[in-house]
């Protein structure tokens, strides 16, 4: 009896490892199949997306560009004024160089311009040094005779300070100008410089360019569609750009002396030009 005894339970523990061992075994196929299953369907999705990403399966498209080309007539002048003085307090600099820069200010508002136009566009105060030569005294040399005097450079000593000061103003009556160049030399200005010829709001002239760059590329558009047998759809997207090409300046005479003869100088304004390109780009059925 205890042998059938001993028997039924080894049996019995047996078939418990046994049934152990499958669930185990079980599990873990389970989990390499989900794992396999998840590695496919990422694969495939990466397939999807770079299938989806080649030229071929994009909507169709085409770009045509066009050019406009408007001008317009310059209606202010601008122009740059400038002061410089020195002293040897740095105070002493700023007031010298405001009383100048104020007198001149005084005397073109006379003629006409008004303070919204007239804009520091540079305010410089720096510290000055000078280099001089230092003479050496004559010396005898071992042979008995003597050397002439010479100079060497010597160290840098401060000279006191610089100040200059830019104002550009903006000039509406183009009959003003030469008034204003007058007077800005004759009280003080110690240089005046680019003047340029400019269209205040040139919004109306861009439109123009605009206008004829749309006309341009929608007249390319219809060739193009006409001479391959495409037939053009949605307008998905517009861009532009332009080019303004810059304004004559007043070139004889980049700096003007107050000393020099009131010579009248002749100012043309000429006109401006504004490029726009224009760039539709459409949908192909």
């Amino acid at each position: 009896m205890e042998e059938e005894s001993k028997s039924s339970s080894v049996e019995t523990s047996h078939s418990l490892d046994t049934t152990h061992t499958l669930d185990l075994t079980d599990n873990l196929y389970r989990v390499l199949m989900v794992a396999v299953a998840a590695m496919v369907l990422f694969f495939l999705g990466q397939l999807v997306y770079q299938f989806s990403s080649l030229p071929g399966n994009t909507p169709h498209e085409i770009q045509v560009s066009g050019q406009g080309r408007a001008f317009g007539k310059p209606d202010v002048a601008t122009v740059s004024f400038g002061v410089t003085t020195q002293a040897l307090k740095s105070q002493d600099a700023v007031n010298k160089n405001n009383e100048a820069m104020n007198k001149i200010i005084t005397a073109i508002k006379a003629s006409g311009v008004e303070d919204k136009d007239i804009q520091t566009i540079a305010y410089n105060l720096s510290p000055q040094y000078d280099y001089p030569r230092i003479l050496t005294p004559s010396k005898p040399n071992s042979a008995g005779t003597v050397s002439s005097p010479t100079y060497v450079q010597g160290g840098r000593v401060f000279s006191g300070y610089s100040l200059n000061q830019q104002v550009m103003v903006k000039i509406r009556s183009f009959d003003k100008i030469s008034e204003v160049l007058d007077k800005a030399t004759s009280n003080g200005a110690t240089d005046v410089s680019d003047l340029q010829f400019k269209i205040d709001d040139p919004e109306k002239v861009q439109a123009e360019a605009r206008a004829m760059a749309i006309e341009d590329a929608q007249a390319k558009l219809k060739d193009i569609t006409h001479q391959s047998g495409l037939r053009a759809g949605k307008l998905v997207n517009i861009s532009e750009g332009y080019n303004n090409y810059p304004m004559p300046s007043y070139a004889p005479g980049a700096e003007f002396s107050k000393d020099a003869a009131n010579v009248a100088p002749t100012i043309a304004s000429g006109q401006q030009e504004v490029n726009s390109t224009v760039t539709l780009t459409y949908q192909v059925k």
